[in-house]
């Protein structure tokens, strides 16, 4: 960690302090996986266990007044779960980065929609509801140390695997956005996406679940992440391999499927299966 960084969980170990809290305090997600990889990343995602992401939020405020600190007004993004926004984030500059403050969360789906019902949620609750374990990983600011809910995330992280916390078929169904995700960070990493993993990507009901579920927006938005990643050729070939393309570019783009993409992905569908067998 660079001392910003560190001064910044000084700071929110101090809120916990100063303000008389029994909060526990984690960094989520893609900074703890970045981390880890060595990789520099400045979105830093806290989950709080007992309070809402605003509330902890004004907490923050009124530590960094006491110590002198300037402050500003807290800036909260409304939820938007289109966006994949399914809860009101808190955001506070804090030494100059803007910090993201949230709940912990489970989240419950209905089989018609990718927007979840969600509740307050345990640390291993929120671990499991993320997309792939190696993005399920918490720094805990309290113990200043890392926290492997899943038991899988961090191997997987040192093996190089995409995987999902619970089983790939029910989280890919769950939100079907996730097998675009499974081929953005595949591509970015050049991480080896397992073989169960891969046949449910391939399933008929998961494609349609992504081209009926998921906003076009959504698919876009995921699409320019790979094409302006270090590896998009290899992000169009795995699109091809796992027979996606006709869904991720039909309507607006028909000449990108091609005529044998049904049968590579039969081929690549039995493969994935001898595989995972």
């Amino acid at each position: 960690m660079n001392e910003v960084e560190l001064s910044i969980f000084r700071l929110l170990r101090d809120v916990l302090r100063v303000q008389g809290l029994e909060s526990t305090v984690r960094v989520a997600g893609g900074w703890v996986r970045d981390k880890l990889l060595g990789r520099d990343n400045h979105d830093i995602d806290i989950a709080i266990d007992d309070m809402t992401g605003i509330d902890f939020a004004e907490h923050v405020q009124a530590c960094m007044r006491s110590q002198g600190l300037e402050t500003r007004t807290i800036a909260k993004i409304e939820a938007n779960p289109e966006q994949s926004k399914h809860l009101e984030t808190a955001t506070v500059k804090i030494f100059g980065m803007p910090i993201d403050f949230v709940n912990l969360r489970a989240e419950e789906y209905a089989s018609d929609s990718r927007i979840p019902e969600m509740r307050f949620g345990t640390a291993g609750e929120d671990a499991d509801r993320r997309d792939f374990t190696v993005n399920s990983l918490f720094y805990n600011v309290n113990d200043e140390a890392i926290e492997d809910l899943t038991g899988k995330g961090y191997i997987d992280l040192r093996l190089g695997v995409i995987r999902t916390p619970l089983p790939p078929r029910t989280t890919l169904l769950d939100d079907p956005l996730r097998v675009m995700r499974a081929v953005r960070f595949a591509s970015r990493y050049a991480f080896h996406i397992v073989p169960e993993l891969r046949v449910s990507m391939m399933d008929p009901v998961v494609r349609a679940a992504l081209g009926n579920k998921v906003s076009r927006e959504r698919i876009g938005s995921e699409l320019d992440g790979m094409l302006l990643g270090q590896r998009p050729i290899g992000s169009l070939r795995m699109l091809h391999d796992f027979g996606l393309l006709a869904t991720v570019f039909e309507p607006c783009c028909p000449l990108f499927v091609f005529p044998e993409e049904v049968e590579r992905a039969q081929d690549a569908v039995r493969d994935a299966k001898r595989e995972a067998s």
